[in-house]
């Protein structure tokens, strides 16, 4: 047992706290935009523009609160922002208007961005001598944690009730209260700076890293496949039952837990990562076909080459999630990794927030000429990615 587990008290503190936030957000993405239209009553559109407005928010204050972790210490700023995470959390469960929801949004958008934001400089601190491994098991963990969540709030919309919906609400602030209570065992830490310490914005100013941040928000686009398009591609484009969505679901975050960490073994500077990047490239482009051939067939054949599809396109998922990490930290000064981290989230954000329009105007919008479109992009971006990476972002 004690071989799946992360050596040291330091990686297995970090572990608990990711772990027990990773399965407050499975919470609340499967309840809580069903909460605000059943419960609250707020239309689906609306739902949507807060949504879309604290992923906004959330873009500025990943940095902030990120430089904030490097000057103030990141394991103090990770308990405030745990703090504010609780608060915020449950100022939703007293929203009755639009406008209540919309302001309540915006700081819980920032909430998240700064989670990462202040994570980061842990990660880093207590990775030990193999940090890609860490970061590929703590990927493992968050997502079966995330898993865990949504199943649990599985009942919740099953029961249907205002006092079920309520009670996965109180958890996702308890998450957020319990993953910074957490902290106060984590040890001391110190980061090896080099001897020539960070100033001001330095992220900001330093071209490879913003060079990279932008390749792998290209990259990042492939995120809403399996709980965006997918879904809907499945139930409006194919003739496969309504359970493939959840098979596909399962099947993905099963291989992404079980196979992160082997991945990220052989992935520990970034020219390894640059080879990733070009392996995620093809994976996820193969998967993005094989799901669209998935459109005509009958049912059988269909759910074969959506299954065969998930595999290709998770597999792409694993490269490119182990790629970005290293990206993310190894490009990254030890002793500015807060608001470097804050940076490259920046990125992720954008792509966050832009992937739902990509894929309802190339898939959803045009059928299979959309899907090779997509694919043909994801493709081109982590081919070009290896000789690039190599020639310009080695530092």
């Amino acid at each position: 047992m004690t071989a799946l587990l992360p050596v040291g008290r330091g990686q297995r503190v970090v572990a608990l706290t990711s772990f027990v936030h990773s399965f407050g957000t499975g919470l609340s993405v499967a309840a809580g935009a069903l909460f605000f239209t059943r419960i609250v009553g707020l239309p689906a559109s609306q739902v949507a523009a807060g949504l879309f407005a604290g992923a906004m928010a959330g873009l500025g204050a990943g940095v902030y609160v990120g430089r904030s972790a490097d000057r103030w210490g990141a394991k103090r700023v990770q308990m405030a922002v745990a703090a504010c995470g609780t608060v915020v959390n449950t100022g939703l469960l007293l929203v009755h208007t639009f406008w209540a929801y919309f302001l309540v949004s915006l700081l819980s958008g920032a909430v998240i961005a700064a989670s990462w934001a202040t994570l980061a400089p842990l990660v880093r601190g207590f990775g030990g001598p193999t940090p890609a491994v860490f970061r590929g098991y703590l990927r493992s963990v968050g997502n079966l944690a995330i898993a865990l969540g949504a199943v649990a709030a599985g009942f919740a919309i099953q029961l249907d009730t205002r006092e079920a919906f309520l009670t996965v609400m109180i958890g996702r602030s308890l998450t957020y209260l319990v993953s910074g209570l957490i902290l106060f065992w984590l040890p001391p830490f110190t980061v090896d700076d080099g001897g020539s310490p960070s100033r001001g914005w330095a992220a900001l100013r330093d071209r490879t890293y913003l060079t990279a941040t932008a390749i792998n928000a290209v990259m990042s686009l492939h995120f809403t496949v399996p709980t965006f398009l997918l879904p809907l591609w499945i139930a409006d484009h194919t003739s496969a039952p309504r359970w493939t969505i959840s098979a596909m679901l399962v099947l993905n975050t099963i291989l992404v837990v079980v196979f992160q960490v082997r991945f990220s073994r052989s992935i520990g500077d970034v020219r390894s990562a640059g080879h990733a990047m070009r392996w995620a490239g093809m994976a996820l482009a193969a998967g993005l076909v094989l799901m669209a051939l998935a459109e005509k067939p009958p049912s059988g054949p269909a759910i074969l080459l959506l299954a065969a599809g998930t595999i290709a396109y998770t597999l792409g998922e694993i490269w490119h999630t182990a790629a970005s990490a290293e990206y993310s930290f190894g490009l990254a000064p030890a002793d500015a990794q807060g608001q470097y981290a804050g940076v490259f989230g920046l990125g992720h954000g954008l792509a966050e927030g832009a992937s739902p329009a990509v894929m309802s105007a190339l898939p959803l919008a045009l059928g299979l000429p959309g899907w090779l479109l997509l694919a043909a992009l994801l493709l081109a971006t982590g081919l070009t990615c290896r000789p690039f990476m190599t020639r310009n972002l080695i530092v």
